[in-house]
């Protein structure tokens, strides 16, 4: 008596995510005698072909279980499956019943031979046979079966039916599990049918690829995470992050039921004792294990489906045949095991992996395993020989692991290595960290009454130079990184590169432009002599810097687009260096009024960056971009940021300063008079004003001198800004200050002088290509260069960046006023002092975007082209929006405007 069950496809499809992609590859079925879907437990093999068999005639299934591998069984079962294919019923009668199963399958292929239709047969789960009669037969089978039939076999295994024949051959169709992973597009589809649209996409996507699209996984997340978030409050996607990244108890459970407790113990010993490798090959598994033949057993476990697959290059093709890997949430789940069943062997596998992948030249793998050792002589012979290239190469974030795993009691025997942690610390910004490296290993010095060599502390000076020029300190710096270059050593290259590049740097801080830049270069070659990717970088940003300073930025862009080169060449994209450079691009596309590129730079910035606190000077950036867009409410978010890091933080001065900046500059819009006396009085002047921040500052002070209308105190802060920057060839500083002291004439009413500057500014852009500069002074700088134009006394390439600048000006101002954002709206409504009628006939937001172009002098036809809609329909809401208002004609509906403006601030 046959099981019914057996023999239909009765899986539920209710809630399943659409697998169109291979849906669409297996609608090329009859074109081949075979389809294998091939891959381990829990990727919806059997899923996708129900999906894909629905609605579908002549179809026949049979579902396999242990029972099935007695050859009558087997053939009973088939016969019944295709028959159902055919539309037939089967004959009960014995003497169908046939000696051998061959014999069975003859009669069969007689049988089947007239049937006119394409047909197909299913068999699930054939992973589960292992009698050799039942694969002969189903050899025989796919040689003989006619034309007209596909054999879909579903399998955990590749069955050894001659399927590397039928590839060759082009008589199969495959679908594996690579292409069984869920895609992005298919998990969204997946949890928001779960869990609806409480997980945001990017979560979904970082999901998707933590667990590399295994469906069982994902179905297990989310199932869990639903409880969970049920049970204990909790957002899901706070849960669903957590799952993702963990050993998940129904995760684990369903690997060692379905997988792990269904092979031998030797294969289990084998399974356990590679997953110490993160990824492997026959020498490596060999070395580790000590078993012969690895390779043959490698390709045995990827045959049997227990989650093993050869690693590929990112089109899908092998980079080597001998390589393989766990799928991580297998690879966690072994981990788990093997550190409770393999508990004391497995130092010695850690040890004889850090030796092997030594051996092959993959030396941040031995590191790994290298830490995972009590003894550490292993990883501080590793560290001493490899830290310094792996530092050049930027592998900071596992170096620091390495280094952290060792106390203070080991690593002040090895100066070299001290010196390495200081370094690594200081190339990511970890100023204050710097110093204390130093005090510790100082003390640990005097603890041990150690004497550093001449050398040896010429090097720490160096480190002790660079923690000076960060601190602004850059006389002390240059001090030291002199001294420091008569005693160091020959062979301390990095130490050489180091000094030589603070030179410059100090050099920059006094104005001494072509001894900074000489030095840099200088630094930069050696820098590439040796390879140390770090200084090379660095030294090219800070020529970058140099030339902005003298006012090359076209120049300096193009030094940038080298470093970004230099950057992707040497995958240098996660070290905090390249924040940097993102950060100097978007401030140079800024002043070139390139505000959308400026804005990608500054967020691209902000992405390398792991703390909150380091991404005080992209918010800055930010708020500039907002800020000469005229989008003041968002200014105004962006402003709130950056006033949260100052309150919580400790920033180099430069960086104060640009944060400064655009407070004033915020203040200045909004005529916000009292902010800016409270500044002055709490910020103190710098002490120089020969390089580019101390500049920025004293610039700040005179805005807001000019702000409180103390003319003459914003006068003389001017002209000795101007005074420096031309005898020091500042010209970037130059042509900002000129501007800024344009501005002070003008509001004095000195209308010569003003007229001066502002042509000395623009013929200045000639080399510096500032726009964003002058249009951010509004309305102040757009009436200057009306009445300039109209007197014909520019050149015919400052005349087009006038014309240019008076351009984007009227944008800014329209852009400043023109929409009325909905925060915006809100917080008028909410204001007491709002006219009673707005609040009771308020306007929609159509017709509050109407009124702000009215304001800012937009035509009916030019309203029409900005709102992409029927020039009647404008004038539909304009007669609306008046009788709301209260008004007849354009010119009371501008002065309403103007006074709700002056109600919210806006000056």
């Amino acid at each position: 008596m046959l099981i019914p069950s057996k023999l239909i496809c009765s899986y539920r499809l209710q809630n399943s995510v659409q697998r169109t992609r291979l849906t669409q590859l297996l609608d090329k079925s009859s074109l081949y005698p075979v389809v294998l879907v091939n891959a381990p437990a829990g990727y919806g093999k059997t899923t996708l072909v129900s999906q894909w068999l629905e609605n579908r005639q002549n179809i026949g299934w049979y579902s396999l279980d242990d029972g099935d591998n007695k050859s009558d069984r087997f053939a009973a079962y088939f016969s019944s499956a295709l028959y159902t294919a055919i539309n037939e019923a089967e004959p009960q009668s014995e003497e169908n019943r046939q000696a051998n199963l061959l014999a069975q399958f003859n009669q069969l292929l007689i049988k089947v031979s007239h049937f006119p239709q394409h047909m197909y047969l299913v068999i699930d789960d054939y992973h589960l046979i292992e009698n050799d009669e039942i694969h002969e037969a189903l050899k025989y089978w796919i040689k003989h079966q006619p034309s007209n039939m596909t054999l879909i076999l579903i399998s955990r295994s590749v069955p050894p039916l001659g399927i590397a024949s039928l590839r060759v051959q082009e008589q199969l169709l495959e679908i594996d599990m690579n292409q069984l992973m869920f895609d992005h597009s298919e998990c969204i589809e997946f949890f928001q049918t779960r869990l609806g649209s409480e997980l945001k996409q990017q979560d979904v996507i970082a999901l998707c690829n933590e667990v590399e699209g295994w469906p069982t996984a994902l179905q297990l997340i989310s199932l869990f995470a639903k409880n969970k978030s049920r049970a204990l409050q909790v957002p899901l996607q706070d849960i669903a992050k957590r799952l993702a990244v963990s050993n998940n108890y129904h995760i684990n459970e369903y690997l060692a039921d379905e997988v792990l407790n269904k092979v031998d113990n030797n294969t289990r010993l084998f399974i356990l004792r590679c997953s110490v490798l993160h990824s492997m090959n026959e020498y490596l598994v060999q070395a580790v294990t000590g078993e012969k033949n690895s390779c043959n057993k490698l390709e045995s476990l990827e045959k049997q489906g227990l989650f093993l697959q050869q690693m590929a290059n990112g089109n899908g093709q092998s980079i080597d045949e001998n390589w393989w890997k766990f799928h991580p949430l297998f690879a966690s789940f072994l981990n788990f095991h093997c550190h409770h069943e393999l508990h004391d062997e497995l130092p010695e596998l850690h040890r004889r992996a850090a030796y092997a992948w030594v051996k092959l030249g993959y030396v941040t793998e031995a590191l790994y395993h290298a830490m995972q050792l009590s003894d550490t002589t292993l990883l501080l012979n590793l560290l001493e020989e490899h830290g310094w290239s792996l530092f050049h190469q930027g592998e900071l974030k596992l170096l620091e692991e390495s280094l952290n795993s060792l106390d203070y009691a080991h690593l002040s025997k090895y100066i070299n290595l001290v010196l390495l942690k200081a370094w690594l610390v200081q190339s990511q910004h970890r100023h204050t960290e710097v110093s204390g490296i130093l005090a510790e290993f100082s003390q640990a010095l005097t603890e041990n009454k150690i004497e550093l060599s001449k050398t040896a502390l010429a090097e720490f000076n160096v480190l002790r130079a660079q923690v000076a020029i960060n601190s602004g300190d850059e006389n002390t710096a240059l001090q030291l990184a002199s001294d420091a270059l008569k005693d160091l050593s020959e062979n301390a290259y990095y130490a050489h590169i180091v000094a030589t590049s603070i030179i410059g740097e100090a050099h920059h801080c006094h104005a001494n432009l072509p001894q900074a830049l000489a030095m840099l270069q200088k630094a930069e070659r050696m820098a590439r002599q040796h390879h140390t990717y770090h200084n090379i970088l660095w030294s090219l940003l800070q020529q970058s810097e140099i030339l902005l300073a003298q006012g090359f930025s076209q120049a300096a862009y193009e030094m940038l687009d080298k470093a970004h080169e230099f950057v992707k060449e040497n995958h240098l994209q996660k070290v905090p260096m390249y924040e940097f450079l993102l950060r100097l691009k978007g401030k140079i596309l800024w002043e070139w009024y390139n505000l959308d590129k400026a804005e990608s730079m500054a967020n691209a910035g902000m992405q390398v960056l792991q703390k909150n606190e380091d991404k005080l000077q992209c918010l800055t950036l930010l708020t500039k971009i907002s800020l000469v867009r005229g989008h003041l409410d968002n200014t105004a978010r962006l402003l709130n940021e950056v006033e949260q890091l100052e309150g919580t933080h400790t920033y180099h001065h430069d960086w104060i300063a640009n944060a400064d900046q655009v407070h004033i500059f915020y203040w200045q819009m909004t005529n916000d008079v009292e902010s800016v006396r409270n500044w002055l009085i709490q910020n103190p002047s710098p002490v120089s004003d020969k390089n580019h921040f101390t500049q920025i500052q004293w610039r700040n002070i005179a805005r807001a001198h000019i702000l409180l209308g103390q003319y003459e105190q914003a006068k003389s802060i001017l002209d000795k800004l101007i005074e420096t920057a031309e005898a020091f060839s500042l010209v970037s500083d130059l042509n900002r200050a000129l501007i800024v002291r344009n501005r002070l004439y003008y509001l004095q009413g000195m209308k010569e002088s003003a007229q001066q500057d502002l042509i000395a500014a623009l013929k200045l852009t000639r080399q510096t290509n500032f726009i964003s500069a002058f249009v951010i002074e509004g309305d102040v700088m757009a009436q200057q260069i009306r009445n300039l134009l109209q007197l014909n006394v520019l050149d015919e390439l400052v005349l087009h960046k006038a014309q240019f600048i008076l351009r984007n000006i009227n944008q800014f101002y329209r852009h400043k006023f023109a929409h009325f954002d909905e925060a915006f709206v809100n917080r008028l409504l909410n204001n007491p002092k709002v006219p009673e009628l707005l609040k009771i006939s308020p306007l929609t937001q159509r017709e509050w975007q109407v009124l702000g172009l009215i304001y800012s002098g937009y035509s009916n036809e030019q309203i029409s082209d900005e709102l992409q809609v029927a020039a009647t329909t404008i004038k539909t809401h304009i007669r609306n929006l008046y009788q709301k208002i209260g008004v007849t004609n354009r010119n009371e509906a501008i002065s309403y405007t103007k006074e709700l403006l002056v109600l919210m601030g806006y000056n």
